[in-house]
């Protein structure tokens, strides 16, 4: 009997180490809110980052979008003799300066095109922020469900330390039988294992936080906040029609739309001729009536002749202009799609949420302080206890899924739709980091 004690009391504070997380370890953990880390994200976010670069690129095209052709600077020496060729006297030099000039309305349509690629990059900034915005309020809530699973580990804990002590004595005056006592090791030995595991989500979590703000995914990090707001999901028609409003898929479609339609007023400029104006001055031989000349030269292309060439490049920016309509109507579709998923998603999450919240968590913590009490006065085996307790573990630990749970299909839905869904009144707290 006092063996068995004994080796009770070595036992017991080796799980009390384990049972703390590391994130309370770190006294230097820099200490934010989601909108702070949502606003880090944004500004430092490695992907973000070169979609603006591409941005950055093509706004420096612009200007040069619509400027002229290089001019050219001409020297041209002839007639000089063989017998004689440095006597230069004889022999007609010339310069000459010359400058192309494209056909009205070809730099403004250039220049149109230029801006219009510019406006479709920018708007892949707007799809790659929503997107990085859903990962980190997934990851913030993952993290948030973590530490309130360690919370409510640590509740379990001391509930079977009480289970085990009383197990204990009641071994020790010979009430229980020994099993009582292994099973209430056993009990903590399964709660130390499910540390492990939230010690492995907390960290992945953390870390890939730290990764979309552009921080080192090992920097210390603890967070501070509450689960969303409780909110009135719309109907599918509302999120519909705010979708074509402001998905930035939708928004990079049309800018697209407007690229092949710039693309194409300007395939259409190419049988506008262009012109080519050149002026020289020129020294004539020694000796020559005037030896002192210029010379003007107007050159005008002549598309007409190539015509094949310059059809050809109407009907290609015709088809572009084909394909992004097409383009647009199948994001749509695939829009509606997702906007219709993750509303199913998102209301299934809100079921399971009110179930757990109204129903659940309530049954299970009047079975557990049942069999508690039961247990105390000897009308029920430790195997209920055990049983009851693993019950309110298994319970909480699915009501903090499932508040993470929606709250992620939440933000799946708003970025589905590309706005944000209005909150209602305030749910109670259920967490805080600190």
């Amino acid at each position: 009997m006092r063996t068995a004690f004994i080796a009770i009391v070595v036992f017991l504070p080796a799980l009390s180490f384990a049972q703390m997380p590391p994130a309370a370890w770190s006294a230097r953990a820099q200490v934010m809110s989601i909108e702070e880390i949502e606003r880090e994200a944004r500004a430092n976010n490695p992907e973000i980052r070169v979609i603006e670069s591409r941005v950055a690129v093509a706004k420096a095209r612009t200007s040069g979008a619509g400027a002229l052709d290089d001019p050219t600077l001409m020297y041209r020496n002839w007639g000089t003799p063989l017998e004689k060729p440095w006597d230069w006297n004889q022999s007609q030099q010339m310069f000459m300066y010359q400058q192309t000039l494209p056909g009205p309305g070809k730099r403004m349509a250039r220049t149109e095109v230029a801006n219009r690629q510019v406006a479709e990059v920018d708007t892949q900034v707007e799809v790659m922020r929503r997107e990085i915005g859903v990962r980190v309020r997934k990851a913030y809530y993952d993290l948030l469900r973590s530490v309130d699973e360690h919370r409510i580990h640590n509740q379990q804990m001391d509930l079977s330390k009480q289970a085990l002590q009383s197990a204990t004595v009641k071994y020790t005056v010979g009430r229980v039988p020994q099993q009582d006592v292994l099973k209430a090791q056993i009990a903590m030995t399964r709660l130390a294992d499910h540390l492990i595991m939230l010690d492995q989500q907390e960290e992945s979590a953390r870390a890939e936080l730290n990764v979309l703000m552009g921080r080192d995914p090992g920097a210390p990090l603890e967070i501070i906040g509450e689960y969303g707001n409780s909110r009135a999901l719309p109907s599918l028609a509302e999120l519909e029609r705010t979708a074509l409003d402001n998905r930035p898929e939708l928004k990079a479609i049309a800018a697209g739309g407007a690229v092949a339609n710039a693309q194409l007023a300007l395939a259409r400029k190419a049988y506008t001729p262009d012109f080519t104006v050149a002026g020289g001055y020129m020294l004539m031989p020694d000796g020559s009536t005037f030896r002192n000349n210029y010379m003007a030269e107007l050159t005008v292309s002549l598309p007409w002749l190539d015509k094949r060439k310059h059809d050809g490049e109407i009907k290609e920016a015709e088809a572009a202009v084909s394909v992004v309509r097409s383009a647009h109507n199948a994001q749509v579709n695939t829009a509606f799609f997702e906007i219709q998923q993750a509303l199913i998603r998102a209301r299934a999450a809100e079921r399971s949420l009110k179930l757990y919240s109204n129903t659940l968590r309530p049954q299970a913590e009047a079975a557990l302080k049942s069999a508690n009490a039961a247990y105390e006065h000897d009308r029920t085996d430790f195997l209920n206890l055990i049983d009851s307790q693993n019950l309110v573990l298994d319970v909480e630990t699915s009501y903090f899924k499932a508040a993470a749970d929606f709250d992620s299909r939440i933000a799946e839905l708003e970025r589905a739709i590309g706005a944000p869904i209005p909150a209602g009144s305030p749910k109670t707290r259920v967490a805080e980091v600190k």
